[in-house]
């Protein structure tokens, strides 16, 4: 039976959540107070957004240690509440974000009995790079594979929004053993690496990577990745993307990427034998959809689902159609499911039938 996901409105009213200076009197902020450092805290204040807060509030650090350096890296996720017999999920985010992209979409993935892990690639997101490794293409290959390997050891349902699609095709052409499915959500996956950025000087690179965290372009960014989106709205999920690069290791490891040459896929798109469902954003102002049909031809085994009236990034904009897909690709033996569903609080029920 096809159960119902709502629309999640990205702007309704605090929850009455605690504020994140109560944080170490409270279990509901989890491990946060020894994630986040002071300064981000208070930055994370400003946020109204209960679900941003919430699954602030479930990010945890777990160690990975890299092939190549041996270093150990305390790695940011959101771990999953539900434990599923089949094949978990496994969240990626796009370029230069963070595992709170899923904050919208991935409790509605839970509310349907589904196994879901977020994470935040290596050199992105909130993961501690005190002690920064190298991060190129191969260290954040390396990183989750050692992820998958340490933490969820069965073949996974690999999901890549944009950028992340192409880290998604890249881990399944490498490990294959550690990948039942993908699902690829407006996939950036046919742009050349980072190109000319890759030869730009350092001192030059770093004036341009200074300038991706600022508050003017990211805004410019975020009206672009969505359809219509209203200036409170879009102002607040400016300020949620921009979080992870207030972090003083950010600016090194993006720099080290765009140096690295980034992600050039389009010779292993072939190589991917999994079965794949492409999600793709109607209005799409970023990656042109004449893509998505390209894609699905390449992809030896795919299919397409288009979400209407919907920008660059459908899992923010309209959580409750890629849960529905999602729930619809996933397989699941659905008595034993159904019968751990974990019981929504009454005010996220209530928060979960607005519209956007």
């Amino acid at each position: 039976m096809m159960l119902k996901i709502p629309t999640i409105n990205a702007s309704t009213p605090s929850m009455g959540i605690m504020p994140f200076s109560s944080r170490k009197a409270s279990r509901f902020f989890g491990t946060s107070a020894d994630v986040f450092p002071p300064f981000l805290l208070k930055e994370m204040e400003k946020i109204e957004d209960p679900f941003a807060r919430k699954l602030v509030s479930r990010i945890e650090m777990l160690p990975v240690e890299l092939t190549s350096s041996k270093n150990c890296i305390m790695s940011s996720c959101v771990k999953p509440t539900v434990q599923d017999t089949a094949s978990p999920l496994v969240l990626l985010h796009g370029f230069d974000s963070s595992c709170l992209e899923w904050r919208y979409t991935l409790p509605l993935l839970e509310q349907a009995g589904l196994e879901a892990w977020a994470i935040d690639i290596l050199g992105w997101g909130f993961n501690n790079l005190e002690n920064l490794p190298i991060c190129n293409v191969d260290s954040k290959r390396d990183h989750l594979f050692q992820f998958w390997k340490s933490y969820i050891k069965r073949p996974m349902l690999l999901v890549g929004p944009s950028l992340g699609a192409a880290v998604a095709i890249d881990f399944a052409a490498n490990h294959p053993e550690a990948v039942d499915k993908l699902i690829l959500i407006n996939a950036n996956v046919y742009a050349e690496g980072t190109g000319n950025l890759a030869k730009l000087p350092k001192s030059v690179a770093f004036a341009g990577v200074s300038l991706l965290k600022s508050l003017p372009l990211r805004f410019y960014a975020t009206n672009k990745a969505f359809s219509a989106l209203p200036f409170d709205t879009c102002l607040e999920w400016t300020q949620i993307t921009r979080l992870h690069c207030l972090l003083p290791w950010w600016k090194e490891a993006t720099v080290d990427f765009m140096s690295s040459g980034g992600y050039n896929v389009t010779d292993q798109i072939n190589q991917v034998l999994k079965k794949t469902l492409i999600i793709w954003g109607e209005n799409d102002q970023i990656v042109d959809s004449k893509l998505s049909v390209r894609l699905h031809c390449e992809l030896q085994n795919a299919i397409i689902r288009q979400i209407p009236n919907c920008g660059h990034i459908p899992h923010v904009e309209k959580p409750d159609a890629v849960a529905d897909l999602i729930t619809d690709f996933v397989p699941r033996q659905l008595p034993d499911t159904l019968s751990s569903l974990p019981v929504v609080p009454e005010q996220e029920q209530n928060l979960l039938v607005h519209q956007i």
